[in-house]
């Protein structure tokens, strides 16, 4: 969505006979959750990846931050995680040469938007690849050179509870669902070079989480999640940012 800066809760408004206080408990731990543990470490295997990059965040040279404004003419941008040369020339090193200092970069070299699939996994795919489509178009108006990435995540579990829904919803194939998901994210218009609107590298992370017993969560390796050699396998996803990035800057 577009934002005038970084987000937060202002209401909570119960709709179709949601409970509050679920709504507001789980409103609270997505705003606990707003830094992205997901983002950090795509930062940090970035680092580990390009020799470009870890040269640079080992010398101060490129930073990292998390849903970062990214403003393009008069429109503003949230964005998940951006890698930039510091604001300032004299920040403190990182203690570990693989390591990267999150501050608030001047520029953005790197801009990665993450979005996740959960439930309702047709109606939800459309209005998140609309969301990838709107973020290559903004990052690249802010700056033609620069490397937009878009990562899906798509849950997997055969149900899923909603705060929205009094009982849960169950998936009916849900193999089928993260399949036509995954279709949809390799349908985003993407780029190799420094014209034209496109993501640079994207990225189909496969979940098992039904919201019910969150300790059993955990990632899906095998099918239907890319396979290692699929660009949309999150090997690939890094080292084609990591090149890109070693091209351009």
């Amino acid at each position: 969505t577009l934002t005038e800066g970084r987000p937060r809760i202002t209401d909570v408004i119960p709709v179709d006979g949601a409970d509050e206080r679920a709504l507001l408990t789980v409103a609270v731990a997505v705003e606990r959750l707003s830094d992205h543990p997901l983002a950090e470490a795509i930062a940090r295997d970035l680092v580990a990846y390009c020799p470009e990059l870890r040269r640079k965040a080992a010398a101060g040279d490129i930073v990292y931050d998390l849903n970062f404004t990214l403003r393009a003419g008069t429109a503003d941008w949230n964005v998940d995680l951006v890698l930039g040369p510091p604001a300032l020339a004299d920040e403190p090193l990182p203690a570990d040469e693989e390591c990267i200092l999150r501050k608030c970069p001047a520029t953005v070299q790197i801009a990665i938007e993450i979005k996740s699939v959960m439930t309702e996994h047709r109606k939800a795919v459309k209005n998140r690849k609309r969301d990838l489509e709107a973020h290559h178009e903004h990052v690249h108006h802010y700056n033609a050179s620069a490397i937009a990435g878009g990562v899906l995540v798509v849950n997997a579990a055969p149900t899923f509870r909603s705060p929205l829904r009094n009982e849960p919803t169950t998936h009916r194939n849900p193999f089928q669902l993260v399949e036509h998901c995954i279709a949809e994210l390799r349908s985003v218009a993407t780029r190799g070079g420094r014209t034209g609107y496109g993501l640079e590298a994207r990225c189909a992370i496969v979940v098992n989480m039904d919201n019910i017993r969150n300790e059993e969560a955990g990632y899906v390796t095998g099918a239907p999640a890319p396979s290692l050699g699929d660009p949309l396998h999150y090997d690939g996803f890094i080292r084609t940012l990591g090149d890109h990035y070693s091209r351009r800057f």
